[in-house]
């Protein structure tokens, strides 16, 4: 499995919280492969590879 991948470091970042939203939205949209979401441990955003989808069924 490969590592997560910070994408932005909000202790040594300045961004706002508005501008950092808007960078979550960027980062979504320019990398479905990735799960992005706030990491509380790390404090950052970052984003995990998507592993196979379910389908209705459970299987893949």
């Amino acid at each position: 499995m490969e590592p997560d991948r910070i994408f932005i470091d909000i202790k040594t970042c300045d961004m706002t919280l508005s501008q950092v939203m808007l960078e979550i939205a960027r980062l979504q949209s320019e990398n479905p492969e990735y799960e992005i979401f706030m990491d509380g441990d790390r404090y950052a955003i970052v984003g995990r590879r998507r592993i196979g989808r379910w389908d209705a069924e459970g299987s893949r």
